[in-house]
């Protein structure tokens, strides 16, 4: 009977979770869609979630595409197929691993950032000062970073996108001794704007499943320092996880045969 009873806790802990983000989540919405809105908080977080994301994005897109095009190469050879790699490469980046490195890398970043900056703001009260200063916490501390993580995400993605493609370029005509013209044509070829699009819808959807968690496990966060410190970590965990579950649904979306 305890394990009964511990079983039906915690599946009654999950469905009162689930029911506070559902919650949250309705409630952020609707404030991003009814005035007013914040635009110069919207502007700044849109600075601090994507230009200040760009170096750590770019990086990991780069060494991405290099690496893909190594292991691509190493695969391929042994069938003759090295002709396909540069179509392999675009592909993967575009449709795949832009947007789930980009967002994986942003969620490190920025979920953490924004849960442990709201979880200070509540454990300081400073949250319940906007409220008897009749400022509404959901317009000025969530709904800009919402917007913010939903619009930056798909530009983030796009110059991943273009980065992780020169990287595996780079590789190939410089270590593989492919020719560039070839490379260029063979990629240009076979790519679809629908490969594009895809990812960059991806990018939007993470970007504001990152936002949300960090928004949602900071503005909820409790207990000091260390309620803080939980805040971030499962802002990070629940985004990750989120990423790639949304990423397996939109995939079967957009490609469903």
């Amino acid at each position: 009977m305890n394990f009964l009873a511990l079983i039906g806790r915690a599946f009654l802990n999950f469905l009162s979770a689930t029911g506070r983000l559902g919650w949250f989540t309705g409630s952020s919405v609707a404030h991003c869609v009814r005035p007013p809105i914040y635009w110069r908080q919207v502007a700044k977080q849109i600075i601090d979630v994507g230009y200040y994301s760009l170096p750590v994005v770019g990086l990991t897109a780069m060494f991405t595409g290099m690496v893909l095009a190594l292991q691509t190469n190493s695969g391929f050879s042994r069938f003759d197929a090295a002709s396909a790699i540069p179509t392999v490469v675009v592909l993967s980046i575009t449709r795949e691993l832009g947007p789930v490195m980009a967002g994986l890398m942003v969620a490190g970043r920025i979920g953490a950032a924004i849960a442990a900056e709201l979880g200070t703001m509540r454990v300081t009260e400073q949250i319940d000062a906007l409220t008897t200063l009749s400022t509404n916490p959901y317009k000025y501390l969530i709904v800009p970073r919402l917007l913010a993580g939903t619009i930056t995400m798909p530009l983030l993605v796009l110059v991943a996108d273009i980065v992780g493609v020169f990287g595996g370029f780079l590789v190939c005509v410089y270590r593989l001794n492919f020719n560039a013209a070839d490379y260029i044509s063979q990629t240009w070829r076979y790519l679809e704007i629908r490969d594009v699009s895809s990812g960059l819808w991806k990018a939007a959807v993470f970007g504001f499943i990152i936002t949300l968690m960090g928004c949602y496990n900071g503005f909820n966060s409790k207990g000091g320092a260390q309620g803080v410190g939980a805040a971030a970590t499962n802002a990070v965990v629940a985004a990750s996880i989120l990423i790639l579950v949304s990423n397996y649904l939109l995939t079967g979306l957009f490609f469903a045969r």
